[in-house]
């Protein structure tokens, strides 16, 4: 399966938004990922199911967006976690 570029640039794009998000406010980017990527995520499953069920012709750049929404926000975080050792919020 190839990648489109604009599939890696809207990528790219995604994940320097919820870097700069995580690295400004991380409560704020925590509560951003989990409903973005939450909301992603349910539309992706949604989709998935339905053009199992009845073939709609949804092209394969779409599936590959949602994927891409989905994973931005959890790469951002794993990256945030990297560089920050941690939730500032979450300290006692």
């Amino acid at each position: 399966m190839r990648i489109q570029p604009y599939i890696l640039e809207a990528f790219l794009g995604q994940l320097t938004i919820y870097l700069i998000i995580w690295l400004n406010n991380d409560y704020l980017a925590t509560m951003l990922s989990l409903v973005f990527g939450g909301i992603c995520f349910a539309i992706l499953i949604i989709s998935l199911i339905v053009d199992w069920v009845e073939y709609s012709g949804v092209p394969k750049w779409y599936y590959q967006l949602l994927v891409t929404s989905v994973l931005a926000p959890i790469i951002g975080f794993g990256l945030y976690l990297v560089l920050n050792k941690g939730l500032d919020w979450m300290a006692l």
